[in-house]
């Protein structure tokens, strides 16, 4: 232990104030370590929501067609909103990791908390105003009759759950900034067995539909803040670091937050407007995108992850002025997503031809997911690279950017998701045709518009702070 470290705690006997990891900025090798020293757990944090709402999908799918797409329309307004808050995480990361990397622990630490208060606050307003309104909101996506049914239900069992999800994701800046993120792959396996075994429970056993998947969610996501909230205060405390909420510390983290906010304001407006053109596609399309598009939020987590840990350890060298170590990472990363994407796509074809009867006992629907489980793992590579970079833009604190640049995205995918509205019937004659062209869509303009805008953006040192 370092002179200057405080006592270990009893309650928390963990070692403190270990020193920055360093590295040699031409040593691609063990810049890579780095990153997959971060990335392996950073993907447990990550693949948390997904997970449950996979996890449902899967249970929920065998209830019928309605009910899973009930629970598409619903599960879509959940992750919009948890998705809106997703800079409670990448905040909170590049604040600590900046104030770490810079020798200011205690700082660091204290900015985290107030991440944790910033999160509770959002996620218990959300909470009550989704829950109130979840009949117009579903009713607003296209639901109609037993489809708006299911996923009011849905969302409305579930909702209250989001606070914990809010924690969740401060509490992971947090332990990111620090690079000691473990734990996050822990809560993760917990919370998705918490999850699996009140699923088949609640549906199954108690035979309550879609409110008892929505019911294990909450519990899940709960249990998940709670076993991420408790160690990092513990591990806070020992350096110092206050709990008491600060009125400045939470409005700057706000503040931080509301550029980011803006950027997936955009992302969750075009991920919106696809539900939307899924429904009016059919509710054979509708089902068929649910499984697929949960299949997509759990793989792009692992891509995403990879993002993260050069997000951690550029704010990190950065903070410390170390401006020659970022650009290598930077291609590190690059490189390490787009080889995850190649690996990962074609594990995702593969299961499109295979386990397409996991999401749903409709041949037709089994067959358009394989049509989409297709288009979605040729197009991944792609989406690896972007995120990857994307990841080292937001460890750089380059927000405003990244809201232009998603922004500029909402601005050229919307046309085109409307495009595919107008073509439908007249280019678009089948269900097969639609479910590719609707995935097509998704990664020539969506991911791939990004893609360029990141490109242009590392080729600079513009971004670097």
């Amino acid at each position: 232990m370092q002179p200057n470290a405080p006592p270990l705690s009893p309650a928390f006997p963990f070692r403190y104030n270990r020193p920055m990891p360093q590295t040699n900025p031409t040593d691609t090798r063990a810049i890579n370590r780095q990153i997959l020293a971060l990335a392996v757990p950073t993907f447990g944090q990550l693949i948390a929501e997904p997970a449950f709402v996979l996890i449902d999908t899967a249970i929920v799918g065998h209830i019928g067609d309605t009910a899973l797409a009930g629970l598409s329309i619903g599960s879509t307004i959940l992750l919009t909103v948890v998705g809106l808050c997703v800079f409670l995480a990448y905040s909170t990361t590049s604040q600590v990791g900046h104030l770490i990397g810079a020798g200011r622990r205690r700082e660091g630490l204290e900015a985290g908390i107030d991440g944790l208060w910033l999160a509770l606050i959002i996620g218990s307003v959300a909470s009550l105003v989704i829950f109130l309104a979840a009949e117009p909101l579903c009713w607003a996506m296209g639901a109609r009759g037993d489809v708006l049914d299911n996923a009011t239900a849905y969302l409305q069992a579930v909702v209250f759950g989001m606070p914990g999800m809010m924690l969740v994701y401060a509490a992971n800046g947090i332990f990111r900034g620090l690079q000691k993120v473990r734990i996050t792959l822990a809560a993760a396996v917990c919370g998705a067995v918490v999850n699996t075994v009140l699923d088949v429970l609640f549906v199954f056993g108690f035979d309550w539909g879609v409110t008892g998947s929505g019911a294990a969610t909450l519990i899940a996501q709960w249990f998940m803040g709670l076993f991420l909230v408790v160690p990092a205060l513990l591990w806070a405390r020992a350096d110092g670091a206050d709990w008491r909420p600060r009125l400045r510390g939470i409005l700057g983290s706000a503040s931080d937050g509301s550029v980011l906010f803006i950027r997936s304001l955009a992302l969750r407006a075009c991920m919106v407007a696809t539900v939307m053109a899924a429904t009016s596609m059919g509710t054979q399309v509708l089902a068929a995108y649910q499984s697929v598009n949960s299949c997509w939020n759990f793989v792009i987590n692992i891509l995403d992850a990879i993002g993260i840990a050069g997000q951690a350890l550029v704010a990190a060298e950065l903070g410390a002025g170390h401006r020659d170590r970022a650009r290598p990472m930077t291609r590190a990363a690059g490189r390490s997503g787009l080889i995850g994407g190649v690996a990962i796509g074609v594990a995702l074809i593969a299961v499109g031809f295979v386990a397409a009867p996991l999401f749903s006992p409709t041949p037709d629907v089994q067959r358009l997911i394989t049509v989409g489980m297709m288009v979605l793992g040729i197009f991944l590579p792609l989406g690896g690279w972007m995120w990857a970079v994307d990841g080292i833009l937001i460890g750089a604190g380059d927000y405003r950017y990244l809201a232009a640049g998603c922004a500029a995205t909402a601005a050229v995918y919307l046309p085109a998701l409307w495009g595919l509205h107008l073509a439908d019937g007249v280019i678009l004659t089948n269900d097969a045709v639609r479910m590719a062209a609707l995935w097509t869509v998704i990664n020539l303009l969506f991911i791939g518009a990004r893609a360029i805008f990141n490109g242009l953006r590392i080729r600079t040192d513009r971004w670097m702070r």
